[in-house]
């Protein structure tokens, strides 16, 4: 995986704004309605080609395809595996700070974020197995064809953890939460691998690390808690058994939606625990206003030789647009703690978690990338001189 070896490199977490025309046919899909399917293959890939152009053209370093094929980052895995088609559905996700605030709750839709495409939850209800191998193949080759003639610094591709599929689609199958973790562990064990042969950068997203606390899991104490998610990276851990961990980042969130927060478990808690994962970088929060302060827990926790950064340096769920000096300081905070090969500027998390959701108008999410990647260019001078 590339360093920050001669000047800060950017990146960000993985869903950018689907186009427009490209919603109503993803709306179809996940409705079971969609009468098209080579209309919605179309534009798809040129959804995919747009947005890596316009990453390029931003200065973004290390691209994707934006999730431009997917409802929902984590959601998608129910198209691609066995055992989730009976008309049971998920267990209702209500956050504790929401809880706190049922008015605020109620007037921004249970806190979660609403939904331009009606995100489809079914519990698992069977076995599950990987069985839908030509929707990933189809993502790989169209993010392959979309960097024709480009060269930008490495390319990755997002995949759903095993804790966050069980975070959003419930068991009502497996004796117990282990066996549905590791029954979900073996199936995308070929996602995993598959991004890696096709020579990108695998983005393992997981959300359970941190949201589950205040979310799942919050009526257990913080040790029981930290045991949990201990499961959890040793579950993604066995996924990742033959993926070089150096091919690797994961992205570490607390919920990509604009709320109180307060009952967020701070990263001091779990960082420890996060940094056992097989992967080379770990992506997080770093900008919003509960988290920002929290590049000074790298003070006293040293981080591995072998491991990167990625702070959330741009926020994702307001419109304002972070000016690239304020940009800049948030990344020589943590560079000047950690050492500046260390960290690469990302995003707190995506522009469209679920696609047509964001609560940040498409353009401005763009503007905020070349916020981005202008800030890296005034750290980069301040940092090498």
């Amino acid at each position: 995986m590339k360093r920050s070896t001669e000047r800060i490199l950017t990146t960000h977490t993985g869903s950018l704004p689907r186009p427009a025309d490209l919603l109503p046919l993803l709306r179809q899909k996940e409705d079971g309605e969609l009468r098209d399917p080579a209309a919605l293959a179309a534009c798809v890939k040129t959804a995919v080609s747009e947005t890596v152009r316009r990453q390029i053209a931003t200065g973004i370093d290390i691209v994707n395809d934006g999730e431009m094929s997917k409802p929902s980052y984590a959601t998608y895995v129910k198209d691609r595996m066995s055992g989730f088609e009976g008309s049971e559905r998920s267990a209702p996700i209500r956050g504790a700070d929401m809880m706190d605030f049922p008015d605020y709750a109620r007037a921004s839709a249970g806190g979660m974020g609403s939904s331009g495409v009606h995100m489809k939850r079914p519990a698992c209800t069977g076995p599950i197995a990987y069985r839908d191998h030509a929707a990933l193949q189809t993502d790989l080759t169209n993010l392959k064809n979309a960097l024709a003639g480009a060269s930008p610094a490495e390319t990755f591709v997002s995949a759903a953890s095993p804790g966050v599929v069980s975070f959003f689609l419930s068991n009502k199958y497996y004796p117990s939460h282990e066996a549905y973790l590791r029954a979900i562990a073996e199936a995308m064990r070929t996602e995993y691998e598959a991004i890696c042969a096709a020579g990108f950068v695998l983005q393992v997203d997981c959300p359970d690390l941190a949201m589950s606390r205040h979310v799942h899991y919050k009526d257990l104490s913080l040790a029981e808690f930290r045991k949990t998610i201990e499961l959890h990276i040793d579950t993604l851990n066995h996924a990742l058994a033959n993926v070089p961990p150096d091919r690797v980042r994961v992205h570490l969130c607390w919920g990509n939606y604009e709320g109180p927060h307060n009952h967020d478990v701070p990263l001091s808690d779990i960082i420890d625990i996060v940094l056992k994962a097989r992967a080379q970088a770990i992506s997080y929060e770093g900008s919003n206003p509960r988290h920002e302060h929290e590049w000074a827990v790298f003070k006293n926790v040293k981080i591995p030789a072998d491991k990167i950064l990625i702070p959330g340096v741009i926020d994702s769920v307001t419109n304002f647009i972070e000016h690239p000096e304020l940009v800049a300081q948030r990344i020589c905070n943590l560079a000047r703690v950690v050492g500046r090969e260390n960290v690469i500027g990302g995003t707190d998390c995506g522009f469209g978690t679920i696609a047509g959701s964001s609560a940040v108008d498409g353009a401005i999410a763009w503007a905020k990338l070349k916020s981005l990647t202008e800030g890296a260019r005034l750290a980069s001078r301040e940092l090498w001189g």
